[in-house]
């Protein structure tokens, strides 16, 4: 079974940087698009910043100018750069790979989740 594993989490000043990785255990082929969506106290999971297997990205507004999303479908991997980190930034973040087979489905994998905490 795939598992998807994310470390760079942490406790970060505001104005910070933090960087997210996230790997999966064993590759995953045809790979449509990777994803970071974030979930803060009390608040629904929302999409923070999404790059399709042709390297289109796009971003919440929230994030947008302030995080940059990066992958490599060949290396499952999926990474995120937080920069001037805001304390409304503060939430679970959780990677996602979704993986279109055609007429054989499609999948999304989830990670567990990095907690990040932008406080003074």
């Amino acid at each position: 079974q795939v598992q998807l594993v994310e470390s760079g989490g942490g406790l970060v000043q505001p104005g910070g940087s933090l960087r997210l990785s996230c790997v999966a255990s064993t590759s995953i082929t045809d790979i449509s698009s990777m994803a970071w969506y974030r979930q803060a106290p009390g608040k629904e999971r929302e999409l923070a910043a999404r790059i399709t297997r042709g390297g289109q990205t796009d971003y919440a507004d929230s994030v947008k100018g302030r995080f940059t999303i990066s992958g490599d479908t060949a290396k499952s991997t999926v990474y995120l750069q937080m920069n001037s980190l805001e304390p409304e930034d503060t939430a679970v973040y959780y990677c996602n790979i979704h993986q279109n087979l055609g007429w054989s489905g499609q999948w999304n994998y989830w990670g567990q989740g990095t907690q990040v905490n932008v406080s003074s």
